[in-house]
């Protein structure tokens, strides 16, 4: 297996084809990941999700990371993690333009909104929440076979 760094634009080619993501934010010392669903546009990754855990730790430490993997075989992999600040786009004039991308993009997937707004089992639904990470760094690392191997 060869191991090579991956450019900011693979990982950014990485981020749009991929359908699940792992959110990783922090409180208080503890983390915590949870798999979002993110559409990148420009400089920020958007995402969709009902006021909860996630939310109300990123409220708290909006020093967020996202990750994401695609493996091909035992010795092909991809990985990428974004490095970002969580921004909660509130509908304010202020986010209008920001919300308005968010939902473009969203419409790019069929069932965008699931599992976010789906109610858990035996609990109220809870208030949806349209936000973004804008992204600070992004790093990435890709495995292949030698050829021949």
């Amino acid at each position: 297996m060869v191991i090579q760094e991956m450019t900011e634009q693979e990982c950014r080619t990485m981020l749009v084809r991929m359908d699940v993501a792992r959110l990783a934010c922090a409180r208080n010392g503890q983390p915590y990941v949870v798999p979002i669903h993110v559409y990148l546009d420009g400089t920020f990754l958007y995402g969709y999700a009902t006021l909860g855990q996630k939310i109300e730790w990123m409220r708290q430490n909006p020093l967020v990371c996202v990750e994401i993997d695609e493996r091909t075989s035992h010795g092909e992999w991809a990985s990428a993690v974004v490095f970002g600040h969580y921004e909660e786009l509130t509908r304010t004039p202020e986010h209008e333009g920001s919300r308005k991308v968010a939902e473009r993009l969203f419409q790019k997937r069929p069932s965008w909104w699931e599992p976010a707004s789906v109610p858990v089992l035996n609990q109220e639904r809870r208030t949806p929440i349209v936000f973004r990470i804008r992204i600070g760094r992004v790093t990435g690392r890709r495995a292949t076979l030698p050829t021949g191997a």
